[in-house]
């Protein structure tokens, strides 16, 4: 399954610069203290995703309690201010832990690619969607038992249902959808009420799913990150999977590969809101984090200590020497990506935009070997990567 405005890292006090050098008294890393370092990490990234979507959620409902284009702007705003700290927690992904197992709410948080009717109406079908049949009782648990319900692309909650709501569909070549306003104006557009109703409760479902991440790994408790600070070799394990696999599975691939091969909108991952390069640049640098055991809070603090690169580098320097310099090329590939990323993915080979993508992903095509290099280094040897 596909998991599926520009704003500047400077604007949202994102640090993409290079990485901070290793502390000459950080004591010789090993695999138990990677794995809780990580957790540490892991529980730190959560934590400041939520926050943002809290700051999200009021100013939603401050849209929803008075629609206007200037609420609607804010609304808009804090959705974008959110998915970079969220887009940075998928490096978490792909080794069965709590965000994506068998129960795992991620396909909830950020299934795509959404069929925008399954929810509102789109060009051509005024009455489509849950928005639009009264029939449809609007909760948490019946947009999460419809998500994803008969199809891949039946996505009612998460991330890119919101910001369909707020946004709609983009049929602007040069920018983001147009929604107005007055889509949730009683009077103006029908069945506003239970637009801004949907658009109230699947932000609630999602800060409900980001607080059971920050709770399951959450320090000082019986949960599921206790459980992986104490898993040593095999957690160290799960850490490389979950950045192999979103290098080359599901950045390179999914993200990249399937839209530049379609040159269609459709497959974008945040296609609304034009939104899709600092996806790639956040997701980037996700893996940097991990990778380096370095990760820049929110309140602009830094947390720091044993990454996979110090532990490789205790084995194999300059493997983890060539490896930190690809993942830094890699971040480096995507922020060169230029918004809207619809129209990098449009025209022949040559074409500037499709030669920055393509650069993007072989960057993260060659990232992903050097992981798997830099897991044999250190005596991993069962190594299931993620493929597109």
């Amino acid at each position: 399954m596909r998991i599926r405005h520009p704003l500047t890292a400077l604007a949202l006090g994102l640090s993409l610069a290079l990485p901070l050098a290793a502390s000459a008294q950080q004591p010789a890393a090993s695999y138990a203290s990677v794995a809780q370092h990580y957790a540490k990490l892991v529980h730190a990234s959560y934590a400041d995703a939520l926050a943002a979507a809290k700051d999200m959620q009021t100013a939603i409902n401050a849209f929803i309690d008075a629609p206007s284009a200037d609420t609607l702007t804010t609304a808009r705003q804090s959705w974008l201010a959110a998915r970079e700290f969220y887009g940075q927690t998928e490096a978490f992904r792909f080794y069965g832990g709590p965000i994506d197992d068998d129960k795992g709410p991620e396909g909830q948080l950020n299934a795509w690619p959404l069929d925008e009717s399954y929810v509102d109406y789109v060009q051509g079908k005024p009455g489509s969607g849950f928005v639009n049949n009264p029939k449809f009782k609007i909760s948490k648990a019946s947009i999460a038992r419809m998500n994803e319900r008969g199809g891949e692309e039946n996505v009612s909650s998460g991330w890119h249902a919101i910001e369909f709501l707020l946004w709609g569909q983009d049929m602007n070549d040069n920018g983001p959808g147009q929604r107005s306003f007055e889509d949730y104006v009683d009077g103006k557009a029908p069945h506003a009420d239970r637009r801004r109703q949907y658009l109230r409760v699947v932000t609630e479902l999602l800060i409900d799913d980001l607080n059971a991440m920050t709770r399951a790994w959450a320090p000082g408790a019986k949960n599921y990150g206790a459980r992986f600070a104490k898993g040593g070799k095999e957690s160290v394990r799960k850490i490389i999977v979950g950045l192999g696999s979103l290098s080359r599975g599901e950045m390179a691939g999914e993200r990249m590969e399937v839209p530049l091969a379609s040159q269609d909108q459709e497959d974008e991952h945040s296609c609304f809101s034009d939104n899709t390069h600092r996806d790639m640049v956040t997701n980037a640098l996700g893996i940097q984090n991990v990778w380096l055991g370095q990760y820049k809070r929110r309140d602009g603090s830094q947390l720091a200590g044993p990454g996979v690169r110090d532990l490789v580098a205790a084995h194999n320097a300059a493997l983890a020497e060539k490896t930190t310099a690809q993942i830094s090329a890699s971040l480096k590939a995507t922020e060169a990506i230029q918004a809207p990323f619809d129209r990098e993915i449009i025209g022949g080979a040559g074409a500037p935009g499709r030669q920055r993508v393509q650069a993007a992903i072989q960057s993260l095509t060659e990232q992903s070997k050097l992981l798997v290099d830099a897991a044999d280094a250190i005596g991993i040897k069962k190594l299931t990567l993620v493929e597109p």
